[in-house]
């Protein structure tokens, strides 16, 4: 049997593609920043960046070294995106979320348990909703938060 999208359904979905496609780049050029910077301190070989429209994760790193990040990044608290990034950088060396790995993210965000029990609590959903929802002349506010 198929399943048939309610009109509301569908309406979010237009309304989050349409937030994503109007902030990816700015996602991308913010991201690449930060990721760029938070090498400075690692100094590891990473692949490409990709910016992606995500319903539950923040970012992923493959074993090429490739990282993958939301683009509702932009709208979290910069010491949140910070976490995500450096997080996903420390996953090229330590491909697991053991005790070394930790200790790497550690150096440089040293109240990481901290950061990553904030960003639990914090739904993916319905930051893009709030982001997709404010007039455009509003949404750089928020990133400076």
């Amino acid at each position: 049997m198929r399943r048939t999208r309610s009109r509301t359904s569908s309406l979010r979905n237009t309304s989050g593609r349409r937030s994503y496609l109007t902030h990816k780049e700015s996602a991308r050029a913010l991201i690449t920043d930060r990721v760029i910077h938070f090498n400075k301190h690692y100094n590891l070989p990473l692949g490409k960046i990709a910016i992606r429209n995500q319903v539950s994760r923040w970012g992923s790193c493959s074993k090429k070294g490739n990282l993958n990040f939301n683009y509702k990044l932009l709208f979290l608290p910069a010491e949140l995106r910070d976490y995500v990034i450096v997080h996903e950088i420390c996953h090229v060396k330590e491909f697991n979320h053991g005790p070394n790995f930790w200790n790497l993210v550690g150096e440089v965000v040293p109240d990481h348990r901290a950061m990553n029990k904030a960003l639990r609590k914090i739904n993916a959903k319905v930051v893009a909703n709030m982001a997709s929802d404010l007039p455009t002349n509003l949404q750089p506010q928020i990133l400076q938060k």
